[in-house]
């Protein structure tokens, strides 16, 4: 497969942003480092894109489109589509991922 563009949907975004904020309280400097990491894991993924595994949850629901790589203690959630990478969300593994698409949508 060629190499596809990684974009970064608005809602993981927000994601990513929020985490960001979050370590950043207590730790500024290791904030800045966990988001270049993260950013370059994704970035990683348009030379090899089927790398992450199939969402265990999604694939219960008959979604095996959508995959995830896992960065630290976070899922990072991305679509192989024809022409790019899609990252779809960014979630702490450590919580279920049927609430924390709810609350994504309720923010």
């Amino acid at each position: 497969m060629k190499r596809v563009p990684v974009r970064w949907s608005e809602p993981a975004s927000l994601d990513l942003i929020e985490i960001i904020e979050f370590v950043q309280r207590d730790r500024s400097a290791a904030a800045r480092k966990f988001s270049r990491r993260l950013i370059l894991e994704a970035s990683r993924l348009s030379r090899n894109p089927r790398r992450g595994k199939i969402v265990p949850e999604l694939l219960e629901q008959g979604i095996s489109d959508d995959r995830q790589i896992v960065v630290a203690v976070y899922r990072v959630i991305y679509a192989v589509r024809a022409s790019s990478i899609d990252v779809i969300a960014v979630i702490d593994g450590r919580r279920d991922l049927q609430d924390a698409m709810f609350r994504r949508l309720i923010r």
